[in-house]
Formats: structure tokens, sequence, C-alpha cells
């Protein structure tokens, strides 16, 4: 049986006095995979990203809420340990998620409307949704 090649076969490789041969490393890297949609899958992963919807309280769960708040402000003697969950909005997508501070009230800045922690933290009053602290278990 005949081989069209068998006239070739045993020749040697051809190289080029012109150009070196390419090393065995970038001869691989051609064949690497490469991303086709650069970013997609970043925006994959920010579309299954779960944010929270915010919760709307009604006129007696805030007046409830404002209640707390003016207690914990009034209280005498030593400031109250205070923890206050809040909605953070998503600055990227709708929703957003609710956070949890714990710490000391310093003041409630009535004309911005945020109440300002000892750490120097604030948080929108709009934004709260629950006030809890040791104190209100004493008054019940």
């Amino acid at each position: 049986m005949s081989r069209s090649y068998d006239d070739i076969i045993d020749l040697p490789h051809p190289t080029s006095a012109k150009h070196p041969r390419m090393p065995v490393a970038d001869r691989a890297a051609q064949f690497s995979p490469f991303a086709a949609l650069t970013g997609y899958e970043a925006a994959v992963q920010e579309t299954a990203r779960l944010t929270d919807e915010r919760i709307e309280l009604n006129e007696d769960e805030l007046a409830a809420l404002d209640e707390k708040l003016r207690t914990v402000l009034a209280w005498n003697g030593e400031a109250p340990l205070v923890s206050i969950t809040y909605f953070q909005a998503d600055d990227r997508k709708a929703g957003g998620s609710y956070n949890t501070a714990q710490g000391y009230i310093r003041k409630l800045d009535e004309l911005r409307r945020v109440i300002v922690m000892q750490d120097g933290s604030k948080i929108p009053v709009d934004d709260v949704l629950e006030i809890s602290s040791k104190i209100f278990d004493t008054m019940e």
C-alpha cells in the first residue's frame, strides 16, 4: 500500500534562518482561553445579588418609634446602649439592605433628621425600622 507522504516523512523539520523558533510557553499562550465578553461575569453576579425591599411603617408604628427615640434621648443618667435597625439603599440597584447599629446615641439632629451615634456614624431618622434597648424591657 502506497502512502502519499512516504517521500517526506523522514525529512528534518524545516527551520527558518531569519526567524527563531517560538518558545513553548508562547506557543501554548496562543491557545489559552480569553474573555470574549469583558465584564459579563461581573454583570451576572451583580444581577444575582439580592436586595431587600424597604418596609414602610404605618402611622402607629412611626409614633411608637418616635416615642422610643424620645425616651432614649430623655433618659436620666448614663446614655443607654441601643440597637437601631435601619434601611440602607443600594447604590447600584433597586432596594437595599437592613443593617443594625449598636452603640450610644450622642444626639438627634432634627434639622437634618439624622441620629448621630457616639462613634460619629449618622443614621437617617426616616430609614429607622426599629430601636431596641434594655430600658424598654424595664418599662413594661
